[in-house]
């Protein structure tokens, strides 16, 4: 697979320089980027971002929410040696390292610091782990977490036996997800992908430009959607919202109240699935077993005919009651959220300093208005100027792209605008992190298994855009370079998208997320109402189903 050759239809390029000693010690200091990220994301950023699991040890015990600490901590210690935990957490670790590592390749491609062999070298070995992690590990993973968070167990059963039905599903899934990550390149057109010269190869080579090529087109796409999201739900925060928080302040009393019926509901969650795991265990054990395997085909019948035992009757009843208090668990965890941020803001804007410090964050939220203005013309204009882009006409964009070449004259400046324009919708999406937060948690309180999933799926999720995000900003790059600079990145990033195809695909995606967004936030305000933290009548129901 690796190295590539370089064969095309007039002549052939020479074989890259065998692997040496010294080229091999020169392409130490990547290794060294790639485990320092590692260790780093996995001991300080992982533990964040599932602290949701922390009450769950991998083996279906849970803790409640009074436990004591010395509890907890040894809950969470062993929690942490199981097999899935850390395959998971290293998993994230790995992905994030590999995509700081060939951020780095591509920034030493442009000053060059390493020799071209030792960075020839790192990329052959960089960019195929990292399509392994980003197309089979972490979407298996991912699938086997959406399985688990829908209610189907990977614990063996009481005979010793896999269960099949769980793996049959995540299998189904993964192989879905193959399907739809594969299909993505037939919705792009032909002229969307720029080959060069000689493009050719062996099959593995291909296969490994598709996937690179499908990654690009996925981190276009899922970059434009998160800024889409976070454009609409930044300047609602900062305006529509604000509006609300001053008709009716939250107080430390909304807070405590609705935080007490989520520990009520979550007490009366633990109790009925520790109920329901004794009934499991009981009906599962050795002497049932005995007796429904020498019960025959008569006692089988028999037994259908006169209906469900006591324990399975109860057992039914405990699972509806069990999914029920679930949905209700997480659209409470939810308004406790966003009660604990609105009354954060307005704390915040009771002090000079803090009505101070509010002033960049409602500038930064007219430049997404302006931003969605923008684009829209520009994709109108679109259809009798195909020429036309928001990158081309964005004052940000224009003043970084005139340093830019300040700083090389003989750098293109609407190809670096473009490239520019990229940048910021992951600045975007940064700055804009905790109303993005706000309005998922608006979203999940009428979608509770939404916010099962991210929670479950939050790490591996997060280091999957981190890495198609790097890639497909190493493609832009890529598409930007001279051939003098881009020989290197080009050997691996081969197929570059073109200007026209990237303008248009991004914009599209950017309104769809945008309008998506806004048309959500107008369901969830209706359906919640003008209070939405004065829910007495969720907390009602948890009280009478205790």
């Amino acid at each position: 697979m690796w190295p590539f050759t370089r064969c095309g239809e007039d002549a052939c390029e020479i074989q890259p320089r065998p692997v040496t000693l010294a080229s091999s010690i020169a392409a130490l200091p990547f290794l060294l980027i790639c485990i320092s990220t590692s260790i780093l994301v996995v001991r300080h950023v992982f533990p964040r971002l599932s602290s949701d699991a922390d009450s769950r040890d991998g083996e279906d015990h849970v803790l409640p929410t009074h436990a004591p600490a010395c509890l907890r901590q040894v809950h969470a210690e062993h929690g942490a040696k199981s097999w899935r935990r850390r395959g998971a957490a290293w998993t994230f670790g790995l992905t994030v390292g590999l995509a700081a590592t060939l951020g780095a390749l591509i920034m030493d491609e442009i000053i060059e610091v390493v020799n071209a062999d030792s960075r020839n070298l790192a990329l052959r070995i960089t960019v195929p782990s990292l399509l392994f992690l980003l197309v089979v590990l972490v979407p298996w993973l991912e699938c086997r977490s959406v399985v688990s968070s829908a209610g189907w167990s990977f614990q063996r059963t009481a005979k010793g036996k896999l269960p099949r039905v769980a793996w049959g599903l995540q299998t189904a899934l993964f192989m879905g997800w193959l399907f739809a990550f594969w299909s993505v390149g037939q919705a792009v057109p032909e002229g969307a992908m720029r080959r060069t010269s000689n493009w050719s190869g062996s099959l593995s080579e291909m296969l490994t430009r598709g996937c690179l090529e499908r990654i690009g087109v996925v981190g276009i796409s899922l970059m434009a959607l998160l800024s889409g999201f976070a454009a609409v739900s930044s300047p609602w925060q900062a305006f529509m919202d604000l509006t609300t928080r001053r008709k009716r302040p939250v107080t430390d009393a909304d807070v405590a109240r609705k935080q007490a019926g989520l520990d009520t509901a979550n007490e009366m969650l633990l109790t009925k699935r520790h109920r329901l795991q004794y009934l499991e265990r009981k009906t599962s054990g050795p002497q049932n077993g005995a007796s429904a395997k020498g019960s025959g085909l008569v006692g089988k019948v028999m037994g259908s005919l006169r209906g469900p035992t006591g324990d399975e009757a109860e057992m039914r009843s405990l699972r509806l009651e069990i999914a029920g208090l679930e949905t209700m668990e997480a659209n409470l965890a939810s308004g406790v959220s966003l009660l604990k941020s609105h009354r954060a803001a307005t704390v915040r804007a009771s002090t000079s300093i803090g009505r101070i410090l509010l002033i960049p964050s409602q500038l930064f939220s007219l430049y997404c208005v302006y931003r969605i203005g923008a684009t829209t013309i520009t994709t109108i204009r679109r259809a009798y100027s195909p020429t036309s882009s928001f990158a081309n006409t964005d004052p940000i964009n224009r003043f970084l792209s005139i340093l830019a070449r300040h700083w090389d004259p003989k750098l293109d400046q609407l190809a670096w605008a473009r490239l520019i324009s990229f940048a910021l919708s992951g600045v975007i999406l940064l700055a804009s992190a905790n109303s993005v937060v706000q309005t998922f948690h608006l979203f999940a309180k009428w979608t509770p298994g939404l916010l099962r999933q991210a929670q479950a799926n939050l790490a591996l999720v997060v280091g999957q855009i981190a890495a198609t995000y790097v890639i497909s900003a190493s493609l832009l790059l890529r598409s930007q370079l001279p051939s003098a600079l881009g020989s290197a990145v080009g050997s691996v990033l081969r197929g570059a998208l073109s200007p026209a195809f990237v303008d248009g695909w991004f914009e599209g995606w950017f309104l769809v997320g945008s309008l998506i967004t806004a048309i959500g936030i107008w369901i969830g305000r209706k359906l919640g109402g003008d209070d939405e933290w004065d829910e007495y009548g969720m907390e009602e129901m948890g009280a009478k189903m205790s």
